[in-house]
């Protein structure tokens, strides 16, 4: 039988590293860690051991050095409550701020 995880965050929820210095915003998540053997290598060489059957989570990151990517485990992750604005460069092209300073995905403009 299999357990089935369920997201702590949200899609344009602004969340912080546990350890490391970097906060972002969730653009995708996978149920589990859907990466390949080299990435889960990475993760575990720099979060420590990460289980492969938590949610990850895809985040436009940002830290004092520069924006990216950023690929993380839920246990590893916060909830980020500066209601600090986020400025890696791809935030507005896929999100933009509601009445609270949070962050929902851009509606699809029709043809």
């Amino acid at each position: 039988m299999s357990k089935t995880s369920v997201a702590k965050f949200n899609i344009g929820q602004v969340t912080r590293h546990r350890v490391h210095a970097f906060r972002g915003v969730v653009f995708d998540v996978d149920p589990q860690f859907a990466d390949g053997e080299i990435s889960y290598a990475m993760i575990n060489l720099i979060e420590g051991r990460q289980r492969k059957d938590q949610p990850f989570y895809y985040l436009l990151a940002e830290n004092e050095q520069a924006p990216y990517i950023a690929y993380v485990s839920e246990g590893n992750l916060l909830a980020d409550t500066s209601d600090e604005p986020v400025s890696h460069p791809q935030v507005d092209a896929m999100f933009e701020r509601d009445e609270n300073g949070g962050y929902r995905p851009r509606r699809a403009r029709p043809n």
